[in-house]
């Protein structure tokens, strides 16, 4: 690897035939232009070039994003001006993932979003993140301002909490021949299904977690069950992504997850977060996402799951104990 926009312009094309020569030469390049990751490495005693496989690259644990400027560059001097920062309690430390190009970001979610469901240009797309619109550098927020964008309807658009509205919108919606996508954190699409029960048959609900307080916690499979009952709706599809992470993975329903090609989960023991064996029933996530070329594509998650037998789609447990609670896909259980 020799520049990381060469890197990035070839990013589609990563296939399961490539993915480790190429997860392998971003993990050189950043043990050398990244100034926290190579510290961590040398800490942990790792000689980079005897690294030959993707179970023997050290993970970056998640929390450093809360401490640290985690940026890879060639260029000490370069400044990050624009960064996504994690929902946190008051005062509490929130994560801030500095990004050095915000269009290939947005690049990055729409082809991941599109290989799973299409063209945005198909949909109506109704984005219900009232928590996340009343604070800046979301970046799904970001994501879900530049899908509106892009369906190019004049429905599409954002709610706060105005559910009369959005009721009127989507029922408008439904009558057209496009698919009709609403978007939605956890504690509002339970209000709107609790208080109102819409009926919303023929619309892809997507969840993507975060109660923050605001309700008590329940597990994924009672909510799912809740959201389908009163919305009339057979599954509900779900979004894996956080501010750490230029990826996001997507579920259809069932809480089973596919990556885009780009991205890849790997799992650690439970209680030996350096022994990486995706052969084990559960464990602590692993993510290896390779659109994280100017911070750090190797991140070791507090979440916990499995892979399911085909080493590609997985599901999310639960989290560690004793761990900051996170705004996405919480509603799971081990």
């Amino acid at each position: 690897m020799t520049k990381a926009k060469d890197f990035k312009d070839t990013l589609s094309d990563i296939s399961p035939q490539n993915f480790e020569a190429r997860a392998l030469a971003l993990f050189r390049w950043q043990a050398r232009h990244n100034a926290v990751y190579q510290q961590y490495i040398h800490h942990l005693g790792t000689d980079v070039q005897a690294i030959n496989h993707l179970t023997e690259i050290p993970f970056l644990p998640i929390t450093f994003y809360k401490n640290h400027r985690i940026v890879s560059t060639i260029d000490p001097k370069e400044t990050f001006s624009t960064y996504f920062e994690s929902s946190g309690t008051t005062g509490q430390r929130t994560s801030r993932h500095y990004v050095k190009d915000t269009a290939f970001y947005l690049r990055v979610c729409q082809c991941a979003f599109e290989r799973q469901y299409g063209p945005l240009a198909d949909y109506h797309i109704f984005a219900l993140l009232p928590s996340y619109l009343e604070r800046d550098n979301a970046s799904l927020v970001t994501m879900a301002d530049y899908f509106i964008r892009q369906s190019n309807s004049e429905l599409s658009g954002f709610y706060l909490d105005d559910y009369q509205s959005l009721q009127k919108h989507l029922s408008e919606a439904r009558q057209q021949t496009r698919q009709v996508l609403l978007l939605g954190v956890t504690f509002a699409l339970l209000e709107l299904a609790e208080q109102y029960q819409p009926d919303l048959s023929g619309v892809i609900v997507m969840e993507t977690g975060g109660m923050k307080g605001r309700r008590k916690e329940i597990i994924r499979e009672e909510l799912h069950q809740i959201l389908k009952m009163n919305f009339n709706i057979p599954s509900i599809h779900s979004e894996y992504g956080m501010t750490e992470l230029l990826s996001q993975a997507y579920s259809t329903g069932e809480g089973v997850f596919s990556p885009p090609s780009w991205m890849r989960i790997m799992i650690r023991d439970v209680n030996d977060p350096f022994w990486i064996d995706n052969r084990q029933n559960y464990g602590g996530i692993n993510v290896i996402d390779l659109a994280n070329v100017d911070s750090c594509a190797f991140v070791e998650t507090q979440d916990l799951g499995r892979l399911l037998p085909d080493s590609q789609h997985f599901e999310v447990l639960g989290r560690f104990d004793n761990t900051d609670t996170r705004g996405c896909n919480l509603m799971v259980s081990v």
